[in-house]
């Protein structure tokens, strides 16, 4: 507060990322406040409709990460269906014997992934994971041009699938989209895979369902209240957690932050930003 009354005169332009935003109260405390610039492809965390009322434009950093989070949500899907991580405990635990293997798993060859969001995001994987032998289902708002099955919600595209991967924008337009119902039709033998936001799956509901086997397992990168992970996941042997590292690479997060930096300089400069939202 004292930072602000300082220098709110002066303030022009904000530069913010997931876990710190903008609301509405912080934008009335910078009457001059002409542009939000994010970090990261999600701006769930900024109320870009305040701020289109108060004539900010919104930046973010789309396209330069879009490869890193497809590699992050394939490990998942690997790992979460092979059981890498769960096998090499189990290894380093000295419970490999000369006539005991570890149990098998799951292939992903001939196997649909259901893309739960068809972005950019969400076309990078489906490339990947057809490189890896799987069909491809998905759905959207809209329909896309894109030679993959289309589904019309949530709970068909689960019942049609084995892996459910949510690649879906946070917010509240999408706050538990994947339910006891999307779960249900998605059913024992299905997987659920997370590199959206945690928002988007009721996490009670998803621990229950991992903690009971009515679906196969759980690949998250993302949780509700991060970086707080609720502590029944560490528990769960079917769930494969991350700690948000989607776009966790030296060159990504670098290309991300250019490109939060060049929208500012546009600003600044009194040129046309590259990535506006609003």
């Amino acid at each position: 507060d004292a930072f602000l009354k300082r220098h709110a005169a002066t303030v022009r332009a904000l530069a913010t990322y997931t876990a710190w935003g903008a609301d509405a109260k912080l934008m009335d405390a910078l009457p001059k406040l002409g542009l939000i610039s994010h970090f990261g492809v999600g701006y769930d965390s900024i109320d870009v409709a305040a701020a289109k009322q108060r004539n900010a434009m919104v930046t973010n950093t789309p396209d330069v990460l879009n490869d890193c989070v497809a590699d992050t949500a394939m490990s998942l899907v690997l790992n979460v269906m092979r059981q890498f991580p769960r096998s090499e405990n189990w290894l380093r635990a000295g419970k490999w014997h000369a006539v005991i293997g570890y149990p098998l798993t799951v292939s992903l060859g001939g196997k649909t992934l259901g893309i739960l969001g068809l972005g950019r995001i969400g076309e990078v994987i489906a490339k990947r994971a057809q490189a890896f032998g799987m069909k491809i289902a998905y759905h959207n708002r809209n329909q896309k041009d894109v030679p993959y099955a289309y589904y019309a919600d949530a709970v068909a595209l689960a019942k049609n699938c084995t892996v459910l991967l949510i690649a879906t924008p946070g917010g509240a337009e999408t706050m538990n989209l994947v339910n006891a119902k999307v779960l249900d039709a998605l059913g024992p033998r299905g997987f659920v895979v997370n590199i959206a936001r945690g928002s988007v799956i009721d996490e009670p509901v998803l621990i229950k369902y991992l903690r009971e086997n009515r679906i196969a397992g759980a690949g998250l990168d993302v949780f509700v209240k991060e970086p707080q992970v609720p502590p029944e996941f560490f528990a769960l042997e079917n769930a494969v957690i991350y700690p948000h590292v989607g776009s966790g690479t030296v060159e990504t997060r670098t290309a991300m932050g250019d490109l939060q930096l060049e929208n500012l300089r546009l600003y600044f400069a009194g040129k046309p930003v590259k990535t506006r939202v609003v």
